[in-house]
């Protein structure tokens, strides 16, 4: 099956940088969020971002204009009707996906693969409303977009298996590199890992074994990891960590809840990078 054109559900920082990395690839991309500001926003700062590579030199003109042109922008999901993919990125909540892939299921063309960007929430249980969920597949990708190189292929329960091949080879036409996740278990497989390892961290931090700078440093130059455990936290947001830990809480091992200093971190709008401050100060 050879996809054309890509819708993009949600133009938050997700959805942005999933359409920008399609439109980069020569796909026609159809961004769509609830409101028109909302997805006005997001292309004017896909454009900034590429005007500075452009100054840089990193980017010609012609590509970087080749790129916003290959975006357009609705606030209807009629819209994405014609679409031979769709890429869901709105907030992690179960509800409003499912509606979501509802209506989507009704919308779109039957051969259209729909898929999800959750990063640890039930593919099945999220498209459990939507017809032919043989076409539906999670699909998650890693902020930021356009430098992350991964990207998680999640079977549901009847996903088929031409669903996966079809999103593995368009991953692989992004220039990403996929994994398949061959059951829907909560955090798939790099939260899962990655959730254990952050946790742990924290709970380093409120047992009061170091300071989460010292944290950082010793995961950095100990592991010659990129960031530390609480960068990592701030870069990716702070309000997004207590949704995958109460996804993971169903796995059979203890550990998962939400530490109290995320907790209040949190309550204070200290989100990490994206408020200013988190574990960290940016501002």
């Amino acid at each position: 099956m050879k996809i054309q054109k890509v819708g993009v559900l949600g133009a938050g920082q997700m959805g942005a940088g999933i359409a920008q990395i399609a439109a980069a690839n020569g796909f026609k991309v159809v961004l769509r969020d609830v409101k028109k500001e909302l997805c006005t926003g997001a292309v004017k700062k896909i454009k900034a971002g590429l005007d500075k590579r452009v100054a840089q030199g990193k980017e010609s003109r012609e590509a970087a204009d080749a790129i916003v042109a290959n975006i357009e922008t609705t606030v209807s999901l009629d819209d994405l009707a014609d679409c031979g993919m769709v890429i869901e990125a709105i907030p992690e909540i179960l509800d409003l996906k499912r509606a979501a892939f509802k209506e989507l299921g009704e919308i779109c063309g039957g051969g259209a693969i729909l898929c999800t960007n959750t990063s640890s929430m039930s593919v099945t249980e999220i498209m459990s409303l939507c017809p032919k969920q043989e076409r539906c597949v999670g699909m998650h990708f890693f902020f930021p977009v356009m430098a992350m190189r991964l990207v998680e292929v999640i079977r549901g329960d009847k996903t088929s298996d031409s669903t996966v091949e079809n999103v593995k080879a368009f991953a692989a036409d992004i220039g990403k590199i996929p994994v398949l996740c061959r059951l829907d278990t909560p955090g798939f497989i790099v939260n899962r890992c990655l959730f254990a390892f952050m946790l742990e961290a924290v709970r380093c931090y409120e047992d009061g074994v170091a300071s989460a700078e010292d944290i950082d440093s010793a995961i950095k130059y100990g592991l010659n990891h990129p960031l530390g455990p609480f960068e990592m936290m701030d870069l990716s947001g702070l309000d997004t960590f207590p949704h995958v830990c109460e996804s993971l809480h169903s796995l059979p091992v203890t550990g998962w809840s939400v530490p109290e200093s995320v907790k209040r971190l949190v309550s204070e709008g200290r989100l990490g990078r994206k408020s200013g401050r988190g574990w960290h100060d940016y501002e």
